[in-house]
């Protein structure tokens, strides 16, 4: 295929929603001028994790990837310092394992055909979270029969596990939701009860909302002056509640009351948050391949925008802009007005994941990074350029790309993990 097409050419781009304005955006294709990048260091296989599971976290000033994995029938988790190999892998016990639970659906990384000593599956766990407490980085799960499980990174010790009062399952979360420097393990059930401790896993707060949760909560910080006001927006937890299309998104402030519950428009299939300067919103993928952003003050929609008529995955946000991966295609998006900044497209109709932020180049300036389903990756500049590209050939991916410094030469390499657990380092 002949990826050297429409290059810098300006397109007009309509809104997906009433009140969305036209928005001018430079469709930016591949030529051959780009760096090409290629595999220079791989893991060996993590049995259970489809690749959605890993993450990183930063140990020392080294970045490893952490993954959920099955090892002699049993659940783990296993940390990789890419370029050299594993560092630590640390079991998973519950009670549940004996009666063979499996993770709930959603964000989760659940059980695979392998069979325990005793002859059941494997206990399900969520996908992971990392972050830091109390100085110390961290790596969070949740196990099916409902504990929030935090491990220490460095080592793979348990810090604290705690029971969730619910059935686990999706992915915990970790954040400031007050701004005062203290960071907490946000957890929800899939039952819908909602659990945030602290450094010590001692409960700070506890909520319930109405409904499945299969997405894993948000912590939003407080915004004290957005655009300049002088009323402030609080920050707390974003819970997503699954139902009858599209579900319900649910605001809970710092002591554990609900703020505000909305409605949204889209059927999300995935979301983030991020900060503009008009304060912090959520964005929210649709199904029907529009992206919604909802104000975390209120719950109001700021806007919405129609992508494609495909789902769409929402990936990081950097510079006042959201990534997004579609079906073929990468966009830059506005989180101020909805506005398509740049568009990128690549893979033919293979579906992009959902697109991360990482310093790929080594001039101290974020490109964003993303991956197809079928290994093919593409790195890109603020505005849209390509300035790598590479794939892992033969191979099936459904996580978005990681970053780290495989090779020690002070630049991030691209990491991509295929739905068999293997990491892969791509560099140019």
């Amino acid at each position: 295929m002949d990826r050297r097409v429409l290059f810098a050419i300006l397109f007009l781009f309509a809104g997906g929603a009433t009140g969305v304005g036209v928005a001018t955006f430079a469709f930016v294709g591949v030529d051959d001028a780009n760096a090409e990048a290629t595999v220079v260091w791989e893991s060996e296989p993590a049995a259970g994790d489809d690749g959605t599971g890993a993450a990183t976290v930063d140990v020392d000033g080294e970045t490893w990837v952490v993954q959920p994995t099955v090892e002699d029938g049993e659940r783990a988790v296993r940390a990789v310092t890419p370029g050299e190999g594993r560092a630590w892998t640390t079991r998973i016990s519950d009670e549940a394992a004996a009666s063979g639970d499996t993770a709930e659906p959603g964000d989760t990384s659940g059980a695979v055909g392998e069979s325990g000593e005793n002859g059941t599956d494997p206990v399900g766990v969520s996908r992971l979270a990392t972050g830091t407490l109390a100085g110390d980085p961290v790596v969070a799960l949740t196990t099916a029969s409902g504990r929030l499980v935090v491990l220490n990174a460095a080592d793979g010790d348990e810090r604290f596990a705690v029971d969730l009062g619910g059935p686990g399952g999706v992915a915990p979360a970790l954040g400031d939701p007050t701004g005062d420097g203290s960071t907490l393990v946000v957890a929800a059930a899939a039952d819908g009860s909602v659990l945030a401790v602290d450094a010590d896993g001692d409960p700070v707060f506890e909520a319930s909302v109405d409904g499945r949760v299969e997405r894993r909560p948000l912590v939003v910080g407080p915004d004290p002056d957005p655009d300049g006001r002088d009323e402030g927006i609080p920050g707390g937890v974003a819970v997503s509640t699954a139902g009858t299309d599209p579900g319900t998104v649910h605001f809970i402030g710092e002591s554990g009351e609900t703020r505000w519950t909305r409605t949204p428009t889209v059927t999300a299939v995935g979301w983030n948050a991020a900060v503009t300067r008009r304060g912090p919103v959520l964005t929210l993928g649709g199904s029907n391949g529009n992206l919604e952003a909802l104000e975390v003050a209120d719950g109001s929609s700021r806007y919405e925008v129609g992508l494609q008529d495909r789902p769409v995955a929402v990936g990081e946000a950097d510079d006042g802009r959201i990534l997004v991966g579609g079906v073929g295609s990468i966009w830059a998006v506005s989180l101020l007005d909805g506005e398509v900044v740049w568009k990128q497209q690549y893979g033919g109709q293979t579906r992009v994941n959902a697109p991360g932020i990482g310093r790929v180049t080594g001039d101290d300036t974020f490109e964003s990074a993303a991956v197809n389903r079928e290994g093919e990756v593409l790195g890109l500049t603020p505005t849209g350029e390509v300035v790598l590209r590479g794939s892992v050939p033969e191979t099936v991916v459904y996580a978005g790309p990681l970053f780290a410094d495989a090779d020690d030469d002070g630049t991030d390499e691209v990491l991509v993990v295929d739905q068999n657990g293997v990491v892969r380092a791509l560099s140019t």
